[in-house]
């Protein structure tokens, strides 16, 4: 039975799956059909929540003496949009001018291709790695991610399983592949602020309390001053109005009540509770502000709710994890790639929680666009970077 060696090859059958999250549409499948002769054990758990979509997940393991690396990433992609806009069909798998097109090219459906091929030439070359390899794949990245990585990692380790490492292969590369390592992410943490007024009429506005006034000075609170100024490992935090509403359609009505939604990228500065705690203290007092609310003696009346699932700021320091992998990235593409906090929240934020975690994959430019492409060159130097990884990782 041949081994999957060829990056090309895998992630054409990858992409040929329209793994449009949530549906599985095949791809875990074609992963699995890959595993299967390298001696990987593969078990592909379903995960339920009500008010969400059934999800099903791979967890694959080749077992050995030794350390334990993981591999993690998702086979669901987001949908294509219309097709006649791309200029070959998206999950045609269609290669031109030295290019895959198809979603899930580069994000990232490319990274788990690359992986196998690497691991397959491994084998194929000096055997199975001196430890053990899993793969831990979702079909639940790019959707509310409530019944992927984070229940398959508690499922793995209520049945034992722990790791020494990982590397999730998200396209972590901005222009060129080598620029980009993820260390580490900045928190997220996403609030509801609510302020309560009296209904009335515009032109009496001395019998109404208009809420949206309320609102404007609790929201300026919140953005000014700066959280903080960044630190030597993150940029700064920064606090975003996403939504502002009165549900009011008339321009006559002064509405009962506005409300907002926010959402802060936090750096080590803070963790999610001295967060709330300051963003709570800044409201209470900015509710005593009587400036836009001339006439009005008793205080802003708002209450203040957190969503659920915060996302804690996490900085990976294993030497042997970063600096094998820079080594590696530096042999094949003459980079030594900047160590990253910047972008936005990703699987490894879950992960963290059971070994030290770093991401590398393609190059994201295109990720999520009509188009989406990666070139063949690219998919060739991942492969010998997570080869070189492996050979110098396991030793």
């Amino acid at each position: 039975m041949s081994l999957p060696t060829d990056p090309a090859a895998n992630l054409a059958a990858l992409i040929r799956c329209p793994s449009v999250t949530p549906d599985e549409g095949g791809a875990l499948s074609a992963l699995a059909e890959m595993l299967a002769p390298l001696g990987f054990a593969v078990e592909r758990p379903v995960f339920r929540e009500d008010g969400t979509p059934d999800v099903e997940n791979l967890y694959a393991r080749l077992s050995g003496n030794g350390p334990h690396l993981m591999f993690a990433g998702h086979t669901d992609v987001v949908p294509p949009g219309d097709e006649a806009d791309w200029t070959h069909p998206p999950f045609s798998a269609a290669v031109a001018d030295g290019f895959m097109y198809g979603r899930g090219a580069v994000d990232m459906k490319g990274g788990i291709a690359c992986f196998v091929a690497a691991l397959a030439r491994h084998v194929e070359a000096q055997g199975a790695p001196k430890g053990s390899v899993s793969l831990l794949v979702t079909g639940d990245e790019e959707g509310p991610a409530v019944n992927g990585t984070v229940k398959l990692l508690e499922w793995a380790a209520a049945r034992g399983e722990s790791w020494d490492a990982a590397i999730v292969g998200e396209p972590t590369n901005p222009d060129a592949l080598g620029d980009m390592v993820k260390v580490g992410r900045r928190g997220s943490l996403t609030g509801d602020v609510v302020v309560h007024g009296r209904q009335g009429h515009v032109a009496y506005p001395h019998l109404a309390d208009n809420p949206v006034r309320g609102l404007v000075t609790l929201l300026d609170a919140l953005l000014h001053p700066a959280l903080d100024e960044g630190t030597g490992n993150f940029q700064p935090s920064n606090l975003e109005i996403t939504t502002v509403d009165v549900g009011n359609r008339a321009t006559n009505v002064i509405p009962a009540r506005a409300t907002a939604t926010f959402n802060v990228r936090f750096n080590d500065t803070w963790t999610v509770e001295t967060l709330q705690a300051e963003i709570h203290n800044r409201l209470d007092r900015a509710a005593l502000r009587g400036r836009l609310r001339p006439g009005k003696e008793d205080q802003i009346a708002f209450e203040l709710t957190w969503r659920d699932r915060p996302s804690h700021v996490f900085l990976t320091r294993d030497g042997k994890l970063v600096s094998g992998l820079s080594a590696a990235i530096e042999a094949a593409t003459g980079r030594r790639p900047a160590l990253s906090t910047s972008g936005g929240t990703s699987d490894a934020r879950f992960i963290k929680d059971y070994c030290p975690v770093v991401e590398f994959g393609l190059v994201g430019k295109t990720m999520h666009m009509v188009d989406e492409r990666v070139a063949l060159a690219d998919l060739e130097t991942l492969t010998r970077i997570y080869r070189r990884f492996l050979e110098d990782w396991f030793g």
